[in-house]
């Protein structure tokens, strides 16, 4: 008995294993086809609900649906009453889970071909070909999602030879709906344990198949499993902004909120599910198992089809509940504003929410620089100086945390899941984001620069100041066209070229003009050697730009 305990354990491991994998698959078949898809969503209701059941029917996976979702609207790609268009959609898709899991699970034993199907995806995981190995990965997965059902059936304690196992849930039944109330809660528990609806909706069929519990019982457990899955988003959205944790939120009011009605009217709706499946089937066994996932579906439907037309006050409803907390703006500077830990588990939509992120990156690095402006302008009096000085270190800081919040971002995702153009995407931008830290690093030298200068009661003469206040000018336009080539990663970059031109040029010109004059400039010797320092410094500036803008280039031929 007890191993048989275990194999169910391993067998549902296996489920889970292979659920996750063929999800995986499809996720990086589709690639960026799928985040196009999802970015390009419209304020359509009817096209947001049909967007998430087409995405989540293919890639099997709410939980990924809600999350992508989450992370797309904690990015402003996605706004709230279109996640929750989505979110409903992605509740009527992962009802195909529980219908391929019936009709292949239970009436067609695929897992006689799951072994020869393994081979297949195999041999095709051997081919160089990235799209053919994520739909190897896609048929494995799916091989072991079926390996793990038919275990789970076969491992399952046999109630007749040892009815005493699982007497306990035998005895929760007969209560009337106190019995309805006791299985929701166990398809609640079971799913926020397991984290996926569709092993809850696995284990609710076997058991009905099984004959342990009756048919109203497991309709109870599939309306606790449309409860229990709004916790992932929940959990996703714990790390994103105020708009995600309203999109989980909102996840959460709709499913609760089906979950009354379909509890006010339960023994009608059960009954009006029994007629349904009559039309299809008059086999007894095969209406019991068909009927649970025609209920799953006809409760998302109906829900769905009732709550569309309600999406702008569910959004009213959770912007009530979760207020807007105003924030500074160098609040805001100082913290990430794309990046969402929830999306690590879907990599190529992290990928794209990490693009962005770079060119907030850019952004906040070229409001530095007016700061380094300011600075010069204002070094000859330590008091009008201070402040910029301290901005400058404070930028440095700031550019040190983005930094190492997008490395970690990105080394966190699964490599594996990714294709070859996304690792390359992935390699870019780690060196972007050391290059534009680096410019956070030359902002503070400066501010050094300066300090230093004014220690030995040195300043720079107004031509000096002229020079260098034209040498930023150069520098915005390239911090401009760096940002530029962060949003449209082009394949060519001939404006960043020209920039690091005309930068090199004109310190060069001040450069060889200033050494020209240092003989007959006696004391002013000292003062020189700091307009060069700083020169060099803002030259050097340049040079991380190009690095930038070199790095953003798309690979001809390729799609990241």
């Amino acid at each position: 008995m007890l191993l048989s305990i275990f194999t169910l354990i391993g067998a549902l491991g296996m489920f889970l294993y292979g659920m996750n994998l063929m999800s995986s698959g499809l996720q990086k078949a589709a690639g960026s086809g799928l985040r196009h898809l999802l970015g390009a969503m419209t304020s359509n209701p009817v096209k947001a609900v049909l967007t998430g059941f087409g995405v989540t029917a293919v890639i099997q996976s709410s939980s990924a649906t809600t999350v992508m979702v989450v992370g797309f609207v904690s990015a402003g790609l996605l706004t709230l009453a279109q996640a929750i268009g989505v979110i409903m959609g992605a509740n009527i898709g992962t009802t195909m889970t529980a219908w391929i899991i019936s009709i292949f699970g239970f009436k067609a034993d695929v897992s006689a071909l799951a072994v020869p199907l393994m081979a297949l995806g195999f041999v095709m995981s051997l081919s160089k070909k990235d799209k053919l190995r994520n739909i190897s990965e896609f048929i494995i997965g799916f091989s072991l999602l079926f390996l793990g059902l038919s275990l789970m059936k076969e491992s399952v304690p046999d109630l007749k030879a040892h009815p005493e196992v699982l007497g306990f849930i035998q005895t929760w039944s007969g209560h009337g709906f106190g019995s309805v109330l006791l299985f929701l809660a166990l398809g609640t528990i079971l799913t926020l344990v397991l984290q996926s609806s569709s092993a809850t909706v696995a284990l609710t069929l076997i058991m009905l198949n099984m004959g342990w519990i009756q048919f109203d019982m497991a309709a109870a457990m599939v309306l606790g499993e449309n409860i229990g899955t709004t916790i992932t988003a929940n959990i996703a959205a714990s790390v994103g902004n105020i708009d995600a944790k309203r999109a989980a939120l909102a996840h959460t009011i709709f499913n609760i909120f089906g979950v009354i009605w379909a509890l006010a009217v339960f023994p009608w709706f059960v009954k009006l599910v029994q007629w349904l499946v009559s039309l299809l089937t008059s086999d007894p066994e095969t209406s019991l198992v068909y009927g649970i996932s025609m209920f799953h579906t006809t409760f998302n439907l109906i829900n769905t089809l009732v709550m569309i037309w309600f999406t702008k006050q569910i959004g009213s409803v959770v912007k009530f509940i979760i207020k807007d907390k105003p924030a500074s703006a160098e609040e805001n500077e100082d913290r990430i504003k794309y990046l969402d830990y929830g999306l690590v588990s879907t990599p190529e939509l992290a990928i794209a929410e990490a693009n962005k992120e770079i060119s907030h990156f850019g952004k906040i690095m070229k409001n530095g620089l007016e700061h380094i402006d300011n600075a010069l302008l204002s070094s000859d009096s330590r008091e009008k100086y201070e402040p910029f000085r301290k901005k400058l270190v404070k930028y440095e800081e700031i550019s040190d945390r983005i930094e190492y919040e997008i490395v970690n971002f990105l080394n966190d995702l699964n490599k594996d899941s990714l294709s070859e153009a996304s690792k390359a995407n992935v390699r870019s931008l780690l060196r972007i984001s050391g290059e534009l830290e680096s410019l956070g690093d030359s902002g503070e030298a400066i501010s050094r620069t300066i300090s230093n200068m004014q220690s030995y009661g040195r300043k720079l003469s107004p031509e000096h100041i002229d020079n260098l206040h034209k040498m930023v000018g150069l520098l915005s336009k390239a911090y401009e066209d760096m940002i530029d080539n962060l949003q449209t990663r082009p394949s060519e970059i001939y404006n960043a070229i020209e920039d690091e031109k005309a930068i090199n040029a004109f310190r060069d010109s001040c450069r060889n003009k200033e050494l020209s004059e240092i003989e007959r400039k006696g004391d002013s010797y000292f003062e020189t050697v700091f307009y060069l320092d700083i020169l060099e410094e803002l030259e050097q500036m340049g040079d991380y730009l190009i690095n930038i803008s070199q790095a953003s280039k798309k690979p001809k031929g390729k799609e990241a």
